[in-house]
């Protein structure tokens, strides 16, 4: 099975380099950057798979389940939705923000046939669980051999 990830921000990478060069150089006054992002970020994922099925697990804590959408175009798996920062009006008196929030996004090429209308989402405790059935067609067989 060939998952593809297509969606890490390179912008992400050089900012954190960015910041760890700052504290190398001058580990007294370097301050990561400590805000809030609007920037799409992307949720820590397991994906498992087996004989009938792939199973994909995201951290999602703090965010709603009415604000997760997950769509399947072709052979695309795509999870994306948004965590909301609840204290707006106390934004300023934070002395370290480390979660992200705003919008986020996941997509994966899943390398075989799934049966797309028996597909399973379920969310409980921050975390979102997608069942993947296989089609008939893409599981292993084993065939065995006859003694003539």
């Amino acid at each position: 099975m060939n998952i593809t990830r297509y969606d890490r921000d390179p912008l992400d990478t050089i900012f954190r380099l960015q910041d760890d060069i700052a504290r190398a150089l001058n580990p007294r006054n370097a301050q990561p950057r400590e805000n809030v992002s609007s920037r799409v970020w992307s949720p820590s994922v397991d994906v498992f798979e087996d004989n009938d099925c792939i199973i994909i697990r995201a951290d999602l804590p703090g965010v709603n389940q009415e604000d997760i959408d997950i769509e399947m175009n072709g052979d695309t798996l795509t999870i994306k939705g948004e965590r909301k920062f609840d204290d707006e009006e106390r934004k300023d008196g934070y002395v370290r923000l480390e979660r992200q929030y705003g919008a986020f996004q996941r997509s994966f090429t899943i390398g075989v046939p799934v049966d797309i209308n028996a597909v399973k989402a379920s969310y409980r405790n921050g975390i979102l669980e997608l069942t993947l059935p296989k089609v008939e067609v893409s599981r292993p067989k084993k065939v065995q051999i006859s003694a003539e």
